[in-house]
């Protein structure tokens, strides 16, 4: 007769614990194959507890195949063959080294937070919670209401019009560019900007297609590179570049256009990440807005302007890819919760994201001043010239040393001090004398001391 000591405890039921000793008993062998268990009466009379507590337990063992059910006869033991259990080698835990925290981050840092409305958002939030439409599925394309208050927007704020049609919500820049390899093609290849993100490089290169990159000169990307180059695909940012911050003249933008012309299936993606964040003049016109032959895909995200952790951006298509789009691969379902998306809608079709963005306008306008009038205070000033300090929510930093990108870094790092240089955005890690700094959440109490370093170690 099976005996196993069963105790009531908390979270183990009485049934959990049976199962388990049987279990176990069968994968030891202890209960050899073929063997008849007992009844349920019996064996709940002899352990003292309910015939429903060994019935669940003789259910769990059946469903999971450790026994089987005979006709009139009982239940049986199952055979279950043998399991290899490799177990891994005994390695002692070591502690894994840490980088220290720097003292002063002068190419981005986590110092101040960035404003965002939280009483607003929560609000709306509520909201959006009263919809009905919340249990019903999405578009694969966002939520009809989302993607017609971007359009209303992209057309108050960047002079584009474009239809909510033409316009796919996705979860991030990250998942658009791969579904535009899904689009376009993997058997084209991918020219991307020189220096340039390095990570819209890495993803086109995990989606298996060829990546070019092609060098800027003082207008972006440089057309006679692209066309040496044999690229389909031009992926660019010409209304702010990063790292270099060149806005492209409308000259080079027509060049690029006609390229796109000059043979099928010639495509620009157009990666308008921060130009709602200019600081003077009227923001630059998308290319999307000058292309006449459906050549320009325009792609934005709301990470800049709201959260990095709000995973909403979107791509406006041409009509012909967009049919395409939806065509070939219209069986995704939207990646994007439309609770989200409601709530997005809502703040931008109230106002909101544009006060928002109004007052985001102003901190960094007010924060780059302040900064800018720290460095010409500052010992660094007369070894040091700014670049294209008038879009973004960064600019370049030259600076008037011998010294190489790599030993700068590596002597700030040993004082405290983080940099980042251009060379860091470049596919050859050329030495370029060019620090990037990044103000959006930059402590300005502490700038003084860290600009004092820096011209220290120049």
């Amino acid at each position: 007769m099976l005996t196993y000591t069963l105790k009531k405890t908390p979270g183990h039921p009485l049934y959990e614990q049976l199962y388990q000793s049987i279990r176990d008993d069968i994968a030891a062998g202890r209960l050899p194959a073929g063997s008849r268990l007992p009844s349920k009466r019996v064996l709940a009379a002899h352990l003292g507890v309910s015939v429903v507590t060994v019935e669940s337990a003789y259910a769990q063992l059946l469903a999971e195949g450790y026994a089987e059910a005979r006709p009139r006869s009982g239940v049986y033991v199952c055979a279950i063959g043998s399991s290899v259990l490799v177990q891994p080698p005994h390695m002692p835990s070591l502690p894994q080294p840490t980088a220290p925290e720097p003292l002063f981050d002068l190419s981005g840092g986590t110092g101040e937070d960035v404003p965002f409305p939280a009483s607003v958002w929560v609000r709306t939030m509520r909201e959006v919670i009263a919809d009905k439409r919340l249990m019903q599925p999405v578009d694969f394309a966002g939520a009809p209401e989302l993607r017609a208050a971007i359009a209303a927007h992209l057309e108050q704020a960047r002079g584009l019009r474009v239809s909510p049609e033409q316009i796919f919500i996705g979860a991030g820049t990250e998942y658009l560019y791969g579904l535009i390899v899904q689009l376009l093609g993997r058997r084209l290849r991918y020219a991307v900007e020189d220096p340039g993100y390095r990570k819209i490089s890495g993803i086109y290169a995990a989606n298996d297609v060829t990546v070019c990159p092609i060098g800027l000169d003082s207008e972006g990307l440089s057309v006679e590179a692209l066309r040496a180059s044999g690229a389909q695909i031009a992926h660019i940012s010409p209304a702010h570049h990063y790292p270099t911050g060149i806005v492209m003249p409308i000259r080079r933008r027509n060049a690029l256009l006609a390229w796109a012309a000059e043979a099928p299936e010639r495509y620009i993606i157009e990666d308008d990440y921060d130009s709602e964040l200019r600081h003077t003049g009227l923001p630059v016109p998308p290319l999307f807005s000058l292309d006449g032959q459906g050549r320009v895909l325009y792609l934005s995200t709301f990470s800049q302007t709201i959260a990095p952790s709000l995973r909403i951006a979107y791509l406006c298509l041409p009509p012909r890819l967009m049919e395409r789009l939806r065509t070939q691969l219209g069986f995704y379902a939207c990646a994007v919760p439309s609770f989200e998306q409601f709530t997005l809608a809502r703040f931008i079709a109230s106002g909101d994201y544009e006060r928002h963005l109004n007052r985001l306008r102003k901190r960094f306008r007010e924060k780059r001043a302040a900064i800018l009038a720290a460095i010409a205070a500052s010992s660094l000033a007369q070894r040091c010239e700014i670049i294209e300090e008038n879009a973004g929510t960064h600019f370049l930093l030259r600076l008037a040393t011998s010294r190489s990108d790599a030993e700068l870094k590596r002597s700030a790092a040993e004082r405290g001090l983080s940099l980042r240089f251009l060379s860091d955005y470049r596919s050859d890690g050329k030495n370029s004398g060019c620090a990037i700094v990044n103000y959006v959440c930059m402590p300005t109490e502490r700038l003084p001391a860290a600009l004092k370093t820096l011209a220290e170690l120049l």
